[in-house]
């Protein structure tokens, strides 16, 4: 961080190659969006420049900084969601599968990606944290400002729903 303070671009580059799949990912999962995911992961490394002049090492873990600042702004983006009431339902396109390749030909990474939207907004982030980002329930829990154990609680609820939501995938 003290180098990329300095504005060393190797720095920033290797910064960037290295946290941005993660961060995408992240926002990805939290938004269901790719396209704001993007955004979400540009604004992070944004702030992680403007920061790293007054970065101090020790003070607290780079990477969990850098999750809580991707999820804080996926959380704002999720708030203005709510906040905008729409005169009509969006248009959806229908992304199922051909009518001649067959109706009950399914997806099983979009109905996993719905099941996990559908979840209350904690228990996504925390099965985000802990099964997409891979962090251990002791950080993932400190992201969140929760006990170990109201993660642990958070995670079960969140898988127990998936599971009822994804039973006919398990045939």
């Amino acid at each position: 961080m003290a180098r990329v303070g300095r504005g060393d671009q190797a720095a920033i580059q290797a910064l960037v190659a290295r946290k941005l799949p993660r961060m995408l990912q992240l926002a990805q999962r939290m938004l269901g969006d790719a396209a704001e995911a993007e955004d979400v992961a540009q604004e992070v490394f944004v702030r992680a420049w403007r920061q790293a002049p007054r970065w101090v090492p020790g003070a607290a873990r780079f990477d969990t900084w850098l999750h809580r600042v991707a999820l804080n702004l996926c959380y704002d983006r999720l708030r203005r969601r709510r906040e905008q009431p729409m005169a009509e339902p969006p248009e959806q396109v229908d992304t199922g599968p051909a009518p001649d390749r067959g109706l009950l030909a399914r997806d099983t990474g979009t109905r996993v990606t719905a099941a996990l939207a559908a979840l209350p907004e904690r228990q996504r982030e925390a099965l985000v944290l802990c099964h997409y980002q891979d962090l251990g329930n002791i950080e993932a829990a400190s992201l969140m400002g929760v006990s170990v154990e109201a993660l642990e609680s958070l995670l079960s609820r969140g898988r127990r729903a998936l599971r009822v939501a994804l039973a006919d995938l398990r045939e």
